[in-house]
């Protein structure tokens, strides 16, 4: 077995080990001991820096660690530094609209910082929400403020949990401590490609929410933003009314909330907010998409291609994949958002669309795995220049994929075989769709661009060249996957503010400035430090 060491003689400094795929953790202790003088021997604990998979040959799988030996018993928590109390500058404390991945930092840390914001959720705290999305699973009825993309958490908290990003950003340590501190696995602090899963999340989302709220901070649940008011080119207040409910109506009667600083943290799903900003006159712009399907194959395969012999072992997580194929048509096909182990599910914000998502729980233990097959689509695809011409493209997509499903809340499903044969369904093979509540056979073809189509096509064939199998007949494949980013950006300058008005700061994927859960939590602490800073 090979060993490297990047630096030799002090425990303090990294080691890289490398291990077979099948030994344990528990060897790395005496073999970096080994490696240092015998006047070091005092050493009783082993710091993970970084833990990675080697897995370019199927049947020499390598576990890569970067360890620090540690001495004394030192306490090695995290120390979250905060700013002395600032001298606020009004009695209004901030507001912020949205409590997903960006909007729950900019509140952890206000909080943290003397600065206790006031939180406007649409959505229902997660324990309500968990109920709402599960009927949406069984019944096919979407709750239009409480769902996959609105609640509590934001998007993230149904979905797989990465909390890989690449960004270099200083920020995501004290984003990964605070989540550790909340509840997740030390593990995320190490790992190459770390995540959480839908089930420890949620537990994280409560334990964030009950230290802000300790802190002084207060939540407003299900209520729903709907109106500004300016003093000249600075915010001086928000409206809100009580959300949209099941039967989707939405209230009349509007509560005015003072504030002189906002924080919106939306998500890329609220496109009602979008398009009430817009006629307010804050300046935003159309941005580029990706549109495509959700793939499934089985999970024993994929391990099986990645792993080997080792794979039957059953001490490697499970399989990953991330693979791009840039085809004929001038278009690439990539795939997003690839969920081990998990299940695709029902992800529409309001009544007639179908959305697929990708969710996985921690232990990624599912018979299937699943991604996102995305082609890119760009400005010049929509109808018109306007600011809002994403939103009208995708709503037009997710109608049709739900009156292709049989407007009852089934997604449209095809075969891999059939798709290259432009030809509907009737029965599914060896890989079983997961989609709940339930999927109809379909020609996915019939509702696609055809640019979109084609390189998915061609791109599908070219993987399979990467991945042995990954064309198998059997794949299964749903529509459609329509909210892998925000379809507007709200353009802001260099102090974070909206260049419309003063005191606004918009955040996050849905402001279109992140992409996963990482990259809009470290956004949302940027926002709050500027807030700070005009305080």
């Amino acid at each position: 077995m090979k060993q490297e060491t990047e630096l030799s003689f002090s425990p303090e400094e990294y080691q890289k080990i490398f291990l077979p795929g099948c030994a344990p953790e528990q060897i790395l202790l005496p073999i970096a001991c080994n490696r240092i003088p015998a006047f070091l021997k005092e050493i009783t604990k082993l710091r993970i820096i970084k833990k990675s998979i080697d897995a370019r040959r199927r049947n020499q799988i390598r576990v890569i660690f970067r360890v620090q030996l540690v001495q004394s018993e030192e306490d090695s928590s995290f120390v979250f530094e905060t700013e002395s109390a600032p001298a606020i500058h009004s009695a209004k404390q901030p507001v912020i609209i949205g409590f997903g991945p960006a909007g729950m930092m900019a509140a952890l840390y206000l909080a943290r910082n003397g600065a206790p914001p006031i939180i406007l959720e649409r959505g229902t705290p997660v324990e309500r929400r968990i109920t709402d999305v599960e009927s949406y699973s069984q019944t096919g009825i979407v709750h239009p403020s409480s769902n996959v993309q609105f609640g509590e958490g934001g998007a993230g908290t149904f979905s797989d949990g990465k909390l890989n990003s690449g960004i270099k950003d200083k920020r995501k340590e004290y984003v990964l401590h605070s989540f550790v501190k909340a509840g997740a696995p030390d593990e995320i602090l190490y790992l190459n490609r770390p995540h959480v899963g839908t089930d420890r999340i949620r537990s994280m989302v409560r334990e964030i929410r009950s230290e802000i709220e300790s802190l002084g901070g207060t939540f407003l649940f299900s209520r729903e933003f709907c109106g500004l008011e300016k003093d000249g080119d600075k915010i001086s207040a928000v409206y809100h009314r009580a959300s949209t409910g099941a039967n989707g109506i939405a209230s009349t009667d509007r509560t005015k909330l003072e504030c002189d600083d906002l924080i919106l943290a939306v998500g890329h799903s609220a496109r009602d907010t979008f398009r009430f900003l817009s006629q307010e006159g804050i300046h935003m712009e159309a941005k580029p998409l990706s549109v495509g399907v959700r793939i499934e194959h089985e999970q024993s395969w994929l391990n099986a291609i990645q792993y080997g012999d080792a794979a039957a072992l059953g001490v490697l997580p499970a399989a990953e994949y991330k693979l791009v194929s840039h085809t004929s048509t001038g278009r690439a096909l990539y795939t997003f958002c690839m969920c081990p182990g998990g299940f695709v599910v029902p992800s529409a914000s309001a009544p007639g669309q179908i959305v697929t998502n990708g969710m996985s729980n921690y232990r990624r233990d599912e018979v299937n795995c699943n991604s996102a097959l995305l082609v890119g689509v760009t400005p010049s695809d929509y109808k018109d220049d306007s600011a809002l011409a994403g939103l009208d493209y995708l709503d037009e997509l997710e109608h049709a994929a739900f009156r292709l499903g049989g407007s009852n809340g089934r997604a449209p499903c095809q075969r891999v075989a059939d798709f290259l044969s432009d030809r509907a369904s009737s029965s599914c093979g060896t890989v079983l769709p997961t989609y709940k509540p339930g999927v109809t056979f379909a020609n996915l073809k019939t509702i696609l661009p055809a640019y979109v189509s084609d390189t998915i096509a061609e791109g599908i064939l070219s993987m399979n060249q990467s991945l042995p199998g990954f064309s198998t007949p059997d794949a299964i494949m749903t529509g459609l996957e329509t909210r892998s980013s925000s379809p507007v950006r709200i353009e802001r300058g260099e102090n974070l503010q909206s260049v419309s008005l003063a005191g606004f700061f918009p955040a996050g994927e849905g402001a279109g400035y992140a992409g996963g859960i990482l990259s809009s939590a470290v956004d949302g602490l940027r926002c709050a430090e500027a807030v700070l800073a005009r305080q």
